[in-house]
C-alpha cells in the first residue's frame, strides 16, 4: 500500500476536522463509519492542455491515498474510480450508485423502474420521492462519508441529493488540486464559518441584489423567497453538503426574474481569449457575444438543453486563504469575489433540471443589497466587505 506522509496531516484535518469521521473507542461494539473515496480518470476522447493532465493525474492519486489513509487509520474506507462524466452535473456512473447506497436499495430502485432515469437524470418529482422512500429504508447500507475527489462535479446530482437524504456528510471537490491542501485548506474554519453567516444574514434581509464589475457586468439577481447558505467546510452532521476547499454564501435565484449582462473573463481553469458578454433576459441567456472557445461549448449545451441557460446560483467567497483564479473551485472562494452559474439549481433550492451546472467568477465586485421597502444597502463594494 502506498503511503503519502507529507499528506497525512492534510488527510487528517479533512476527515475529523471537515467530515467530523468518529473514531472507534478500543473495547467498545461500535463499527467505524464507512467512507468512500470517489475520483474519475480520462476518458480516450477527452484532450486536457498539458497542465490539466498533470493537474488530473495528481488528482487520481491523491484520491486513491486519501481512501488508503482513511483505511489505515479509521477502517472500513473504500476507493472507485470511473471515466469522467461529460460535465460537471450529469449523474455518475451505475458503479459509484452501487458502491455508496448498497446492493439492496440498487436492487429496489431497478425493481421500481427508477435507476435508469435517475441515471438519465429524467425522473419526475414523484419518482424522486420514491427513490428516496427506497434509500431511506436501506440508510444503513450508506456510505456515512462521501469524499469526491473527481474533477466533475457531482454536487447538482441525483445521486449527491439522495446520500444526503440518508444521512451522509459529502465534501465536493471537483477540479481540485492536491496543493490547495497546503493553501485553502489551511484556513482558520471557525472564522471562516463566523465571516461567512454573517455574509449570509445581510444578503437574507434583500430581495434583490445588485451586481455591478469594473469589466462590464451589471446584474440584477432576484432573491424573493429565497434563502442564502454558507459553506463554511464544517460537515460534520449528518446530510451536511459543501465544497471543499469551502468559504461562501450562496444562493439559488428566483426563475425567470434576473436580468443584466454578464461579462465572463474566466473560464474554470484558465483567463479567456477574449471576454464573452452575456445577456440575460427573464433569468437565462438570451444573447452572447465573443470569440473565446468557451462559446461554442456553452452554445452546445444550450441546443442540447435550454435549463442550462438559467441563471442559477449568485456566490460571494469568504476564504481568505483562498487565491487563485485559474482553479474555480478555489477561485470562487477567494474573499471578496463573487461568482455566478449557469443551469441546474436543484441541489439548493432552485427548481431547474440539467445536466449541467457550471461558475463563472467575477473580481472587484459591487453588491447592494435592495430589500422589499426600496432601500439599499452596499454589502461589498470593489470586493471589500462592507
Amino acid at each position: 500500500m502506498t503511503q503519502h506522509p507529507h499528506l497525512d496531516e492534510a488527510f487528517r484535518s479533512l476527515f475529523e476536522t471537515n467530515m467530523g469521521v468518529k473514531a472507534v473507542t478500543p473495547g467498545h461494539n461500535s463499527k467505524p463509519e464507512r467512507v468512500l473515496v470517489f475520483s474519475d480518470i480520462i476518458r480516450p476522447d477527452e484532450t486536457p492542455s498539458a497542465s490539466d493532465l498533470d493537474r488530473r493525474t495528481r488528482l487520481n492519486a491523491t484520491a486513491r491515498a486519501a481512501a488508503q489513509f482513511a483505511e489505515r487509520v479509521y477502517g472500513n474506507a473504500a476507493f472507485v474510480e470511473f471515466p469522467a462524466t461529460s460535465a460537471s452535473g450529469v449523474e455518475p456512473p451505475y458503479e459509484l450508485w452501487l458502491a455508496t447506497f448498497g446492493t439492496a436499495a440498487i436492487a429496489a430502485l431497478h425493481a421500481d423502474g427508477l435507476l435508469q432515469k435517475l441515471l438519465a437524470k429524467c425522473a419526475s418529482a414523484d419518482e424522486i420521492a420514491r427513490a428516496k422512500e427506497i434509500v431511506l429504508v436501506h440508510r444503513g447500507d450508506v456510505a456515512q462519508i462521501i469524499v469526491a475527489l473527481a474533477n466533475n462535479s457531482t454536487s447538482h446530482t441525483r445521486f449527491r441529493a439522495l446520500a444526503c437524504a440518508a444521512g451522509c456528510r459529502f465534501a465536493s471537490l471537483p477540479h481540485f488540486d492536491p496543493d490547495m491542501f497546503h493553501t485553502s485548506m489551511t484556513v482558520d474554519w471557525s472564522a471562516l464559518a463566523t465571516r461567512t453567516a454573517r455574509l449570509v444574514e445581510s444578503v437574507n434581509r434583500a430581495e434583490w441584489i445588485h451586481v455591478t464589475t469594473p469589466n462590464g457586468t451589471d446584474m440584477m439577481i432576484c432573491k424573493q423567497g429565497r434563502q442564502a447558505k454558507g459553506d463554511d467546510g464544517l460537515l460534520t452532521a449528518p446530510g451536511s453538503f459543501g465544497n471543499l476547499p469551502a468559504g461562501e454564501a450562496y444562493l439559488a435565484p428566483l426563475e425567470g426574474k434576473s436580468h443584466g449582462v454578464m461579462v465572463i473573463e474566466w473560464g474554470p481553469t484558465r483567463k479567456l481569449d477574449e471576454p464573452l458578454r452575456l445577456t440575460i433576459e427573464n433569468g437565462v441567456v438570451v444573447a452572447m457575444e465573443g470569440k473565446d472557445p468557451l462559446r461554442a461549448g456553452l452554445e452546445a449545451r444550450f441546443a442540447e438543453n435550454a435549463h442550462c441557460r438559467n441563471i442559477a446560483e449568485l456566490g460571494i467567497g469568504t476564504n481568505d486563504k483562498a487565491n487563485r483564479p485559474d482553479n474555480v473551485l478555489e477561485a470562487e472562494k477567494i474573499l471578496g469575489t463573487i461568482h455566478i452559474a449557469l443551469g441546474d439549481n436543484t441541489g439548493f433550492g432552485g427548481t431547474v433540471s440539467a445536466p449541467f451546472h457550471e461558475d463563472y467568477v467575477f473580481y472587484q465586485p459591487t453588491l447592494t443589497a435592495i430589500m422589499a421597502d426600496g432601500s439599499e444597502q452596499i454589502i461589498i463594494e470593489n470586493g471589500i466587505s462592507c
